[in-house]
């Protein structure tokens, strides 16, 4: 059984190799623009999770995750050309939705920054007329 820290290097390199095969040599249309967010060996080598988003977002899982299993093979064959492991895992691949939701919460961040500016604004003018106010009487 490998270490944790071979682990780490065998789940970074997949993803390192994976990610270039996917931008070189895969030609199918339907993995345009597909990211690998991550990858996750068991400790076994039996099966190699990938996780994978793409910027239009969860639109495109089925055709994305249809595409990459049909592939399955070919990309099997280009990791152990490139991965030097007793045992190639079986690939499995999953739809990972942290890149939209990082984008969710960005957007709700910036709508909140949005909403305090101009509370910030009213407060700054309620302000100004309460020490106008007070100035006067």
């Amino acid at each position: 059984m490998p270490s944790p820290l071979r682990m780490k290097r065998i789940n970074d390199r997949f993803k390192e190799v994976l990610s270039i095969i996917l931008l070189t040599k895969i030609k199918d249309p339907r993995l345009a623009d597909v990211i690998v967010t991550d990858v996750k060996v068991d400790r076994e080598l039996d099966y190699a999770n990938i996780y994978v988003s793409a910027p239009q977002g969860h639109v495109r899982e089925k055709e994305v995750l249809e595409a990459l299993n049909h592939a399955a093979g070919f990309l099997k064959y280009e990791l152990a050309s490139e991965i030097d492991l007793r045992i190639m895992p079986k690939l499995r691949f999953f739809w990972d939705m942290t890149p939209e939701r990082a984008d969710r919460i960005d957007s709700l961040l910036a709508q909140l920054r949005e909403e305090g500016s101009a509370e910030d604004e009213i407060d700054d003018n309620l302000t100004e007329e309460n020490q106008a106010n007070g100035s006067t009487n």
